[in-house]
């Protein structure tokens, strides 16, 4: 016999999807939240994972253990690519459909090239576990190569790591390879230096971390610069291939950067769900693919439907104020989803809806260790700043208690704590080396053993005799394919 319980349907599990989600644990409703991997993601530490500080466990947790308590909630492991408003159905990848009374779509985001999408084989984004663990091993892996590689110019290359993008996650990612470079890796390797790595931040805009205010962007570059990172702000790039970036500057003038391992964190855009939402819907996607919504996040002529989160182009409306654009953070994508869920129990009282107002708590970022920017908003009014160490102990604890989970918070703060310690990070674990590691030139003392001749001095520096071939080819294949604050 059927339920007579109207069926909300949740689409994503990121912060707006579980949050809409753990709100409507007590309404009288059937819920049923589909997302096409079977965990939630913290995002924000999500670069951790990328550069070896953390595990995947330790900031991912399996959405059917966190819901296993809320009695009217169904988990279903799939991934959504259509949906229908005149039917009140979804349509699945494997053909399946799912219906619904009421939907919430919090499909989330992915990273933006700007009509470039050809760049992504050669500057991989950082938006899932996926991800950060192809930038892990290109970061490992081209130590390794620049290990074996004779040549110093081509070792050079293998030993500049670019990242582009002067927000959170560039600034974050940035910080934390020159750590690993300068801290990490010391003693380890015995024909290179990993501190003579060089760490480019590349930023199109004039200062870095632009949410921040002015004096924390500063702050921030001046930390990064203190780490040994190089910044270029003002660049625009032009060019990413298998060999290394061109960055233009404001003057016009080009640089090439000879690079095998180029993070891209510049930007981001809805995911094609939105767009097509939205033409199902008869409204236009913005131009990153959002989907524009009405002041209490439903769509225009559809009640039924809220859009919220990365995906929701969304204003902000409090009473005697212009509407302001809701940015893509995670704050905002969870205050969303508890007005979204709210929405829905208001209209099945008969009771009207209320504009979505987003309370802005402030923006925070990591540079390092023991430093950090932090600027919030206090809840009786004014800012409340912090840089250097006092930032990083505020980042640190915030980021701890926002993990779900009692069990992640206790490893990620044991994790932190030996690697405050011993500056090391055990999670530099690479499982699909064969067929994919480096392929270099062999050293020279092989070489010359082939050939008869006595080998030369360790050092990389002396060319293999008689080799005549370039590397060039080989190692340049390319790999196959929120701080609270971001979303």
């Amino acid at each position: 016999m059927g339920s007579s319980r109207a069926r909300v349907l949740i689409i994503g599990s990121g912060f707006g999807g579980m949050e809409a989600a753990k709100a409507l644990r007590s309404a009288p409703v059937d819920v049923t939240l589909v997302d096409r991997t079977n965990h939630h993601l913290f995002q924000p530490l999500l670069y951790q994972v990328a550069t070896a500080g953390l595990s995947a466990p330790a900031i991912a947790a399996p959405i059917r253990h966190l819901f296993r308590a809320q009695a009217n909630l169904t988990t279903i492991l799939g991934e959504v690519v259509a949906v229908e408003p005149a039917r009140r159905r979804v349509r699945l990848l494997d053909g399946a459909e799912l219906a619904y009374d009421h939907l919430v779509v919090a499909a989330g985001s992915t990273t933006s090239y700007f009509g470039h999408d050809e760049w992504e084989a050669h500057a991989p984004g950082l938006k899932t576990l996926q991800d950060a663990f192809e930038i892990r091993r290109r970061v490992l892996l081209a130590f390794e190569a620049a290990e074996r590689e004779p040549d110093p110019v081509r070792r050079s290359a293998w030993l500049t790591f670019v990242v582009i993008g002067g927000g959170p996650t560039g600034v974050e990612m940035a910080g934390t390879l020159a750590e690993i470079a300068h801290r990490t890796l010391s003693g380890e390797f015995r024909r290179i230096d990993p501190a003579q790595a060089t760490i480019l931040l590349v930023e199109g805009g004039p200062r870095l971390l632009q949410v921040m205010p002015e004096a924390l962007s500063a702050s921030a570059l001046r930390q990064l610069e203190r780490l040994g990172v190089q910044v270029r702000l003002s660049a625009r790039v032009t060019s990413i291939d298998e060999s290394g970036i061109s960055i233009q500057g404001v003057d016009g003038e080009a640089t090439r950067v000879q690079s095998h391992c180029v993070v891209w964190g510049a930007g981001v855009r809805g995911v094609p769900l939105g767009r097509q939402l939205a033409e199902a819907a008869g409204i236009d996607a913005d131009r990153s693919g959002r989907v524009p919504v009405l002041p209490d996040l439903s769509l225009k002529g559809h009640p039924e439907i809220s859009v919220i989160g990365d995906l929701a182009a969304a204003h902000s409306h409090r009473p005697d104020h212009e509407p302001t654009p809701v940015p893509g953070v995670s704050p905002a994508a969870k205050q969303m989803g508890r007005h979204a869920a709210q929405a829905i129990v208001q209209r099945l009282r008969g009771e009207p809806t209320q504009p979505f107002r987003y309370r802005d708590w402030g923006n925070l970022a990591t540079i390092g260790r023991r430093s950090a920017v932090v600027d919030l908003w206090l809840p009786m009014g004014g800012r409340f700043r912090l840089r250097g160490t006092l930032a990083w102990l505020f980042w640190l604890f915030a980021h701890i208690y926002f993990l779900i989970g009692f069990r992640n918070r206790l490893i990620v703060l044991m994790d932190w704590a030996t690697a405050y310690w011993s500056a090391q990070r055990y999670a530099r674990v690479v499982a699909d080396i064969d067929g994919a590691a480096p392929q270099v030139r062999p050293p020279a003392s092989a070489t010359q053993a082939a050939h008869g001749q006595p080998p030369a001095h360790r050092g990389l520096d002396s060319a293999a005799a008689g080799s005549g071939k370039d590397a060039a080819g080989a190692q340049d294949r390319p790999a196959r394919d929120l701080s609270p604050e971001r979303g």
